[in-house]
């Protein structure tokens, strides 16, 4: 997370910076520029070199290949409708207007999902190709487009390049962005056409950043080395079911899933197969592994370990575009029935939840027929990719859907015995697949490598030297084969298989009603998403798609298993139609938040042992029960307000406990104080939520830090109480020795609630070894929870003195809790003047950990937010016009463009704009609108 000396706007904390306006910025960017590189190189950055890359939005163009007129009509924030007469016509209008507005952002994401980053950025970015290479996302994406997607979506694909490709005509980089007049500095880096396989291999990008469990499956293979099955149980507490509602509660299965609920044999799922578990989702994960001994596969542990601690510094240190590496992945989503809305129809809610980015991931657009017949067959709005045709998230003219992802484990880790040119399987020896790569480096010769594959997939630990070493050298016990030529990790995911998830989103884009949608979910392989619907008929629904794979009863894959054994392979995948849905439940609503998708006792597979622990959805529910109870209504901005509820479910557990304590020192007893009364509500100027925030963070670092194998302490600085000195902050002398070696990191995939889980389980165990601390230096051991509980809150207190100030009338959460929006390349790597001119920032915060308005931040590297509600929606199905729809950013990746940042002031307010979907709307809120002619 940035600190203070980050590039940001120079506002006042809170500001985006944007009301200085377009010609402040410029001259700011000019003077910079002319100060640290001279008259000459100052020169060259012009106003009308920034301006030349802003995109044309009024008047008219020539794009040829278009076979009629296209208009497109921009609001105030610059956000696109695009009106047609042809799906090839639309779709190229896309492709023109996002490359327009977001090209180099485009060019970016293809070159990192092909693992090309090293020709835009130099050396720096050689060991992130190798990498990613090894995956192999660009190469999965050609044969879907070769050989999984129907003949009209190639078509629409190719309309799309058209239309990117027409924008790049005739243009150089510095005529395109910023960014790419800076490295013409550095290299000679030219854009490039883009194709249908570009689209394509974004796709697999975003699945990777929300694969699931596997950082899980590391991290517990990991913690044998430390910990025993009971302690390791206690870190993956069972899924609370009763307390925290599953999101299909009423029964809807299939006939196969109604079988299974009746006490009948559960089939095989058609090509899926039964893992024969009788469904153990949720299940303690500490105690459910059954890959090997203690979780180490075949007794290979310390091989496992030592390849496992390398592939987690690889996959650290892949590049921030690609998200937060799986973790602090959730998202909120929920949808209600009419008969509990003021409009009597439904109404639908969305905010994913993603890395902080500039600009956003999203990019929000209407993709209009003017009339919808055979020929023209789109009338859908929404949030999109910059890249990608089509509509993502949003609705069309009968439905409304929204996304969060379910979590389902569709990854494992295999270790991989080497032999040769070969590994071993079933008792003999096999050949790797093999392919070279050239790596092509901006200013440097060219790299190659070699990629292994294994019938589990691709070995990633070949990625780094360090680990083709410690493979060489991993030692096994008897119950593992003979070392031979040492140990690999290879990874089978779904998507590292060629499928169909862009047929889905154009047949998403194109549901006229719920048997529409189901078909069109089906086809939604990757990455397994939960996906909610409404309609303007008053119908609602949830179903889970998914190319989800069996195990057998061997393997629940929460643990990395032995690749040389059979038993360990995927049996196959749920068959669609017995994946778990709901409709029209008759307490009228749905609620997903990467909670469990089903109670394991009413579902025949296990779709993961790695569930979000409900804290969100459970939230949200109580939320909207609390607004229907006697026959109450829900309004479009009741669902708004519910988006920004800020209530920490964790403080309401132990601020009971906290106030209990005496703490003895009156400088701490006086921060205590501020808990009294609060309502736990963790709003920006909230002081007591600024200390709790603190006491918890340092609760964590207590109780578990120093406890868990150092690879599983993220690296993070601390602030420790001079044991000598109790009324002030310690002298960074005299530091404990285990300061800045860290917490635990909070960054899970279901947005932190895991520890909450774990805490609430100890709660009730006083004397739990948990809460035992050694005696350091002068400070006494903690023995029980409430002397650790006590020293956490000393520790809190001169943590926020030494951040905040001694008076606590000054103190506030937004203070510590900031977001920094950063631009993904340059912004971060750059020069500091470039950093300046691409950064924005900061804002001052609510919100925070496992709450409805998750801005999340991470225990072990400060209070910094890192990963947001990317964006927020609220679609009314009684008048779509009046739905509302807010970005993180905004719709332009051009830095002084005014539409750059300009919703992030409004979104940090929780304030939502109007969506306009209508002809007559669209009209009526179009500043600017430019006509595109063959």
């Amino acid at each position: 997370m940035p600190t203070d000396t980050t590039a940001s706007t120079g506002q006042q904390p809170g500001k985006s910076g944007r009301r200085k306006g377009r010609k402040a910025r410029l001259v700011v960017l000019l003077l910079a520029l002319a100060l640290i590189g001279g008259v000459a190189f100052g020169g060259y950055w012009s106003v009308s070199t920034v301006r030349a890359s802003f995109p044309q939005t009024e008047g008219t163009l020539q794009l040829k290949g278009l076979s009629g007129p296209v208009e497109v009509k921009r609001d105030g924030h610059g956000i696109p409708q695009i009106y047609a007469s042809s799906d090839a016509d639309l779709f190229m209008a896309q492709g023109y207007v996002q490359a327009q507005d977001r090209f180099y952002e485009m060019d970016v994401r293809r070159h990192m999902a092909a693992g090309r980053l090293s020709e835009m950025f130099g050396e720096s970015q050689v060991d992130n190709d190798e990498f990613l290479r090894t995956l192999g996302w660009d190469r999965v994406a050609k044969q879907e487009y070769d050989t999984k997607l129907s003949d009209a979506t190639k078509k629409y694909l190719r309309s799309y390049a058209q239309g990117v490709n027409a924008y790049l005509q005739g243009k150089d980089g510095k005529d395109i962005s910023l960014e790419y007049a800076a490295l013409g500095f550095t290299n000679d880096y030219k854009p490039q056409s883009w194709t249908p396989v570009d689209s394509i291999s974004w796709l697999k990008a975003m699945a990777w950043d929300l694969r699931g469990n596997m950082q899980d499956e590391i991290d517990r293979a990991l913690l044998t080395s430390r910990l025993g099955p009971k302690q390791i149980a206690d870190l993956y507490p069972e899924y609370p079911y009763s307390r925290n509602k599953a999101i299909v509660q009423e029964g809807r299965y299939s006939e196969l899933t109604r079988t299974f609920e009746q006490g009948g044999t559960s089939g095989t799922g058609g090509t899926g197969g039964t893992n024969g578990t009788g469904g153990t989702a949720g299940a303690s994960s500490g105690t459910a592994g059954t890959s090997g001994s203690a979780g180490a596969p075949g007794g290979a542990s310390a091989g496992l370990e030592s390849q496992l601690t390398g592939l987690t510094k690889v996959l650290d240190d892949l590049p921030p575009a690609v998200g937060v590496n799986g973790d602090g992945i959730g998202s909120n989503s929920w949808v209600v029935r009419g008969k509990h809305t003021i409009t009597g129809k439904p109404l639908l809610a969305n905010d994913p939840h993603l890395s902080a980015s500039l600009p956003s991931v999203w990019y929000q657009m209407g993709l209009h027929c003017r009339s919808v017949s055979s020929a023209c067959q789109y009338d859908v709005s929404g949030y999109t990719f910059a890249g990608m045709p089509g509509v993502i998230i949003g609705h069309n003219q009968d439905i409304a859907w929204g996304m969060t992802n379910s979590g389902v484990d569709v990854t494992d880790l295999y270790l991989e015995k080497i032999t040769g040119n070969g590994y071993l399987y079933d008792g003999e020896v096999k050949p790797f697949e093999t392919r070279e790569e050239t790596i092509k480096v901006a200013g440097g010769s060219p790299k190659k490598i070699v990629v292994r594959e294994s019938n589990n997939g691709p070995l990633l630990s070949d990625r780094a030297e360090e680990l083709v070493k410690v493979g060489k050298k991993a030692a096994v016990d008897t119950a593992a084969p003979d070392r031979g030529d040492g140990y690999g990790v290879a990874l089978r995911w779904t998507a590292l298989d060629p499928g169909t998830t862009v047929d889905a989103v154009f047949a998403m884009n194109r549901a006229k009603d719920w048997t529409d949608f189901r078909k069109a979910a089906a086809l939604f392989e990757v990455p397994s998403q939960n996906l909610i619907y409404a309609d303007t008929e008053d119908n609602i629904g949830y179903t889970l798609p998914g190319k989800i794979p069996t195990r057998s009863k061997n393997d629940d894959g929460s643990v990395p298993a032995p690749g040389w054994d059979p038993k360990y392979r995927w049996t196959g995948y749920i068959d669609p139609d017995a994946l778990p849905y709901e409709y029209n439940p008759e307490r009228g609503y749905i609620v997903t938040a990467n909670q469990a998708v089903v109670d394991p006792d009413k579902y025949p597979y296990t779709l993961t042992t790695d569930w979000g622990y409900g804290t969100r959805s459970q939230r949200i529910a109580d939320l909207i029960q609390s607004k229907i109870k006697d026959g109450g209504k829900i309004s479009t901005d009741d669902m708004r307000q519910m988006q920004l509820d800020n209530s920490s479910e964790i403080a309401r557990l132990l601020v009971p406990t906290l106030l209990k304590i005496d703490p003895e020192n009156k400088d701490v007893r006086q921060a205590q104080k501020l808990l009294e009364g609060w309502d736990y509500t963790q709003d920006a100027d909230s002081a007591a939520a600024a200390y709790f925030n603190a006491v918890w963070r340092n609760i964590l670092k207590l109780a578990f830090g120093d406890k868990l194998p150092k690879e599983l302490r993220p690296k993070g600085q601390c602030l420790m109480v001079d044991p000598v000195n109790t009324t002030g902050p310690a002298d960074e002398t005299k530091k404990v020795r285990e300061c800045g070696e860290r917490a635990p990191d909070q960054a899970q995939p279901d947005g932190g609630d895991r520890w909450f889980e774990v805490v609430r389980g100890l709660m009730q165990q006083p004397d739990n070894d948990w809460w035992k601390t050694p005696e350091v230096g002068t400070r006494e051991a903690a023995v029980n929870r409430d002397q650790l509980f006590k020293r956490a809150m000393v520790d809190a207190r001169w943590e926020l003195t030494a951040k905040l100030g001694k008076d606590i009338d000054t103190w506030s959460w937004g203070r510590l809790h900031r977001l920094f929006l950063k631009n993904q390349t340059l912004g971060t790597e750059g020069p500091g003047f470039l950093q300046y001119a691409l950064n924005r920032g900061p804002w001052e915060l609510s919100g925070g950990e496992a709450s409805v308005n998750a801005t999340g931040w991470n225990a072990a590297g400060g209070y910094g937010v890192v990963w947001v509600p990317s964006m927020r929606m609220v679609v009314n199905l009684g008048d779509l016009d009046k739905s509302r729809w807010i970005n993180l950013s905004g719709a332009s990746g051009h830095a002084y463009s005014a539409h750059y940042a300009d919703q992030t002031d409004k979104w940090a307010d929780g304030e939502l704009l109007p969506w306009s979907y209508s002809a007559k709307a669209v009209e009526g809120s179009a500043t600017d609108k430019l006509v595109l002619k063959p």
